[in-house]
């Protein structure tokens, strides 16, 4: 995916996150409210402990989503690949998006699974697009291959292989030998 496509992509997928955020506060806030209102305990537990632990976990996980929005955010503004803590931040999150995907689409219904399946994709296709940090530098630098060959060595010429690839393992020299069969 080329450069141009790639802010765009990160710019809904941060748009998309940070209102999700938005809505899983106000659904756990929802929740919480119905949970105190109704005034049932659950296994001997207080209905007002139950509605304020309901609202702690929407904030916290409205948090988780909104921050993985604003990394994507940046991302886009800065055209640069996330660092490696949050780009582990934005895998799990993907993975969190797909495994309530798998769930929704049963207690929800497909519109639910569709959407979370949209969020994966989006999450995913911003994650691939911007490549892992620094990789690209060394396939354009020229780097030598692992057998320490030069040109005409025991690793065969210089850029042998596919562009941007380190060649595998090489067998032994053993000078005055026969070489490599």
């Amino acid at each position: 995916m080329g450069s141009v496509a790639r802010r765009p992509v990160a710019l809904v997928a941060a748009v998309v996150l940070m209102a999700e955020a938005l809505g899983i506060v106000w659904l756990h806030w929802f929740l919480g409210k119905v949970v105190a209102g109704q005034r049932m305990s659950l296994a001997g537990l207080d209905p007002d402990h139950m509605s304020t632990g309901t609202l702690a976990l929407g904030i916290g996980f409205g948090l988780y989503l909104f921050t993985c929005g604003a990394v994507l955010l940046l991302s886009a503004v800065r055209d640069r690949a996330p660092g490696r803590f949050f780009r582990v931040l934005l895998i799990a999150c993907a993975v969190v998006h797909a495994l309530l995907g798998a769930l929704t689409v049963g207690l929800v219904g497909w519109g639910a699974f569709a959407f979370m399946m949209l969020v994966f994709g989006l999450v995913v296709l911003a994650l691939i697009a911007y490549g892992e940090p620094g990789r690209g530098r060394a396939a354009k630098g020229g780097a030598a291959g692992a057998g320490g060959g030069g040109a005409g060595g025991p690793a065969g010429p210089a850029g042998a292989g596919p562009t941007g690839t380190v060649p595998g393992p090489q067998p032994p020299f053993v000078p005055g030998g026969a070489g490599p069969a």
